[in-house]
């Protein structure tokens, strides 16, 4: 990962964790749909490889990516898919699972990986073997309650993202229960919206995101005033 592309993982994971899943789009709109989400704010962009010729959208999007996004592909099951997006230099790599030959391969090429997991077995396998970040996945159908018993026994520093079931109804609960960011699925993009739909429900979800962190600050500071 170059220097660029670092500075502005730091900056989104900071400001803005927010990973956009395209599940399902095909290249003939994946610019407009993109566009979208670069106007409304969003920083993070996933295709998974699940999806309609996923390489091409990849390819059309790498080629005139802003430097303060940063792009890769879901879904990835195999070593050699972390070669391809080097070549692209779309260093998102977002799994389902956890295999630790796709993240001894992201590691190596400087990518950036994003494992999914669900138990505190894969979750610590993850980050032995070098994950930047966690997606526990299904979050919505597991609950707050796993989500806290299984924070309870990851290194503090990790990231983890929840994805699955997250929308602007459920994001403050998940926020207070200490969760760093979310990938939004069916919330942000599903098979046949429009860019405009997509950029409606993207400005939806970072006032929503951003309210909600307001929130929870304004909470903290009270409960400082109170303890001083």
């Amino acid at each position: 990962m170059n220097k660029t592309h670092q500075a502005a993982l730091h900056a989104a994971f900071r400001e803005l964790p927010l990973v956009a899943i395209l599940r399902g789009i095909n290249p003939q709109e994946v610019d407009a749909i993109f566009d979208a989400l670069v106007e409304a704010g969003i920083k993070l962009i996933e295709i998974p490889l699940n999806s309609p010729c996923p390489w091409d959208s990849l390819e059309r999007i790498a080629r005139r990516c802003p430097p303060d996004v940063v792009i890769g592909a879901g879904t990835v099951l195999t070593a050699d898919a972390c070669s391809r997006l080097a070549e692209l230099a779309a260093p998102l790599v977002i799994t389902p699972n956890t295999d630790a030959a796709v993240i001894d391969a992201a590691v190596e090429q400087g990518l950036v990986p994003m494992i999914g997991c669900l138990t505190p077995s894969e979750a610590l396998a993850a980050a032995r073997a070098g994950a930047t970040a966690l997606k526990l996945f299904p979050a919505a159908r597991m609950g707050i309650g796993y989500f806290k018993d299984l924070k309870a026994v990851l290194p503090a520093e990790l990231p983890v993202f929840a994805v699955g079931g997250i929308d602007t109804s459920n994001m403050l609960e998940w926020l207070n229960a200490g969760v760093d960011g979310f990938g939004l699925g069916g919330s942000i993009y599903r098979t046949g919206w429009s860019a405009a739909q997509v950029g409606t429900a993207a400005n939806g979800l970072i006032a929503e995101y951003h309210r909600a962190c307001e929130s929870l600050a304004t909470a903290e500071g009270l409960e400082r005033e109170a303890d001083a």
